[in-house]
This record gives C-alpha cells, structure tokens and sequence, in this order.
C-alpha cells in the first residue's frame, strides 16, 4: 500500500507537539510525575496513531478506542495511594486530557486543540489559585499519628491540646501494630494553625511518628 506524508499530517503532529509541550511545561514547573517529555510523547503518540487510523484500509473507530484505553494504563501508573491520601490523580487527568488533544489535532481539528490546551491550562493554573484561597479560609486534612504507648488517654490528651490551639478534630480509625496505637484523625482548621500544629505534634513525647 502506498503511502504518501502529507503536510496537513506533518502540521497535525506540530501542533501536536506545541499543544503537549505547553502542557507539560506546567506540569515540568512543578515538578509533577508526567513532566514536559511525557506529555509531549503522549500527546504526539496519540496523534500519530490517529493519523494512521485515518489513513488505514477499513477505517473504525478501534485505533481510537485502543488508545483511550492505553492511555489508562499510563494513568494509573502515576496515582499512589498511601494510608491516608491519594496522590497523582490530577497529573492522571492531565495525561487523560493531553491524549484527547492529541487525538483532536491528528483529524485535523488544530484550532480546537489549540483552544482546549488553552483551556487545560487556565483550569490548572486557575485553579491552583482557587485552592490556596480556600485553604486560607479553612482547610481540612488527615493526620496519622503513632504512639509509643497503647493508651488511650494520650489520644484524649492531644485532642485537648490541639483544641486549644484553633484545631477540630475527628477520629476516622484507630489500629494497634507492635504494641503502639496508631490513631487517624480528621482535623480542620485555618492553614496557620494547621501549620503549627506540627511544631506541636513534634514537642509530645508520647508520639513516636505523624505524617
């Protein structure tokens, strides 16, 4: 079969390029998982397979679906659950986003990528704004505490402590392992007591470790 490189492919994958490369800059700024190389190969990656899907024998939309899927393997692949959080799960959505663009720039939909990688970053960057003025409102957080001793009055004692200090806090679940209680509380509060409350957690003898 003959296949010949056209310019409004060459022009598709530039964009394509552009598009993935604004975006992982911000992600690159901070110093995010999928940074500036990533989301340009996904973006460009997602492309090329589109462009070869347009130009197959017996072109279907299964390229395209493959793609969407594959590209939830990489997603996962940047999400880490721990105790208490879970992290990744917006530089998941970006890599999500970035292969949609590249999929909108391989059928020749350049000013609609364009547009949509604007908007990506407005929301990131914007939002990100958004985030900080709500936590210096009031924020809420989970803490994870481990004590030395398996008592429960210390638990009751540190909630008495941080009470006063501008803190509300929820137990959420309470473990033993190798004879320590390890205590999981729901606290909220302004961000300047929350970042005190630390100063605090480390001057408690009867803690051996928080996060």
């Amino acid at each position: 079969m003959d296949f010949t490189v056209e310019v409004e492919d060459i022009v598709a994958m530039i964009v394509s390029i552009i598009c993935g490369g604004a975006i992982g800059f911000e992600r690159e700024y901070k110093n995010k998982s999928a940074g500036f190389r990533t989301i340009i190969l996904i973006s460009l990656g997602s492309t090329i397979f589109t462009i070869v899907s347009r130009h197959g024998v017996g072109t279907d939309d299964r390229i395209s679906a493959n793609i969407i899927t594959g590209i939830g393997f990489i997603g996962a692949g940047v999400i880490f659950k721990d105790k208490i959080s879970v992290r990744g799960l917006t530089t998941a959505a970006v890599i999500w986003t970035s292969a949609a663009i590249g999929m909108t720039t391989g059928i020749g939909y350049h000013a609609l990528a364009l547009c949509l990688t604007v908007i990506t970053l407005g929301v990131l960057l914007m939002v990100t704004k958004v985030e900080r003025l709500i936590a210096s409102l009031q924020k809420e957080q989970l803490l994870s505490v481990t004590f030395a001793e398996p008592e429960f009055s210390q638990i009751e004692r540190l909630e008495n402590t941080l009470n006063t200090k501008g803190l509300l806090l929820e137990r959420m679940d309470i473990t033993k392992e190798n004879n320590h209680l390890m205590v999981v509380f729901k606290v909220s509060g302004k961000k300047k007591y929350l970042v005190k409350m630390s100063e605090t957690l480390a001057t408690v003898p009867e803690i051996i470790s928080f996060s």
